[in-house]
């Protein structure tokens, strides 16, 4: 019998690129105040060792490179053995965090740290040693390939890599439960920094209209059933009739939900964990399950087609629609530092994910090869 030789993993290299992006804008997060001292301040502050440090932080440092340690692993898988990639993933965690702190010298925001480079390596060389070891279940035995050809009909690795970005985009507080893509509010926000014009684009696009209790309630459903269906109609498009699409499904308006509840309770407090849970996003759950149920039996070019639609329409309406006064008093409660590096990494992915979802249901589409 031929032996199937082990080939690389294209989901594993688009998973490596995306993350790299997501760790580089959490690090630089907030982009503002840009600032050099000078060179003898920056190498005392690169080698210097903290007096104090906080516990969730240094958790929060090592688990944040697992992922890029295990990811490293698998892109170089075969061309680059387990062995050699263990160190491989190390030099590149450490460069990476060398960047990055050297980078946060000159936000005033930030802190660079030695102990923060020491950490981040630690958990680029844990999820190194990780990936190396379950290699052979995943890669060698052809696990993924495996599933890959019997769920998929058509090669997708990016579009998968968009679709799992979506339960984190739920960190980032919004104003409409999966409600993402807001961005005349940042525009607005940034024309009064740096032009000094108090303007609100959204309000100049209503032209005066108000809405009512009602209106925005029946908003709201619609934002929530839009962003749900859409999001989830992406995935069952790339599915073909082997794959199991409900359990799937649930996966990830579960993983969505479960997210959004944790990220609330360690921004908000534990008492505000259902804050998002309001009458308009229950009844948007209620309608986007139902509009699922219907879409799931479309063909795969109707379902991407119908994504579309329901993420534009989705993404109009979070620009229109005002925020809930509501949820803005909630928001001056928030307990960002904790949740810093994870507050701006999920604010990019929040407003950054319609539009990527958009461009790739676009594209056309590429048959699966044998």
């Amino acid at each position: 019998m031929t032996s199937v030789e082990p080939s690389a993993s294209p989901f594993s290299r688009a998973c490596l690129v995306a993350y790299t992006v997501l760790i580089i804008y959490a690090s630089c997060y907030p982009f503002s105040g840009w600032q050099f001292e000078t060179l003898a301040a920056y190498l005392d502050q690169i080698q210097e060792w903290p007096h104090y440090w906080i516990r969730f932080d240094i958790l929060i440092n090592v688990i944040g490179y697992i992922p890029f340690g295990v990811l490293i692993v698998f892109s170089c898988y075969p061309k680059i053995s387990r062995t050699w990639s263990i160190p491989l993933a190390l030099l590149c965690g450490l460069l990476l965090s060398f960047c990055m702190e050297s980078l946060q010298f000159l936000l005033p925001s930030r802190v660079t740290s030695l102990l923060d480079i020491v950490t981040n390596s630690s958990g680029a060389l844990i999820g190194a040693l990780i990936g190396a070891a379950v290699t052979p279940a995943i890669l060698d035995n052809g696990k993924l390939n495996s599933l890959r050809s019997n769920w998929l009909w058509r090669e997708s690795p990016r579009e998968i890599v968009i679709i799992g970005l979506w339960p984190l985009a739920q960190i980032f507080p919004q104003a409409f439960l999966f409600g993402h893509g807001q961005v005349l509010n940042l525009l607005s926000q940034a024309a009064e920094t740096y032009l000094d014009i108090s303007i609100d684009f959204s309000a100049i696009l209503r032209q005066g209209v108000e809405l009512s209790a009602e209106l925005y309630l029946i908003s709201e459903a619609i934002i929530t059933a839009c962003g749900c269906a859409g999001a989830i109609l992406f995935a069952l498009s790339l599915l073909n009739r082997h794959a199991p699409k409900f359990r799937l499904s649930s996966l990830i308006l579960l993983g969505g939900l479960c997210i959004k509840t944790l990220a609330s309770a360690l921004m908000f407090g534990q008492e505000n964990a259902f804050a998002w849970l309001t009458p308009g996003a229950q009844g948007g759950i209620m309608i986007g399950i139902l509009m699922l149920y219907g879409f799931s039996f479309a063909p795969n070019h109707a379902q991407r087609r119908l994504s579309i639609l329901l993420l534009l329409i989705s993404l109009v309406l979070v620009n229109l629609i005002p925020s809930n006064p509501y949820f803005l008093n909630t928001l001056q409660n928030m307990v960002q530092g904790k949740m810093l590096n994870f507050y701006g990494a999920a604010q990019f992915l929040a407003i950054a994910w319609p539009f990527s979802a958009i461009w790739y249901l676009s594209k056309p589409h590429r048959p699966k090869s044998n």
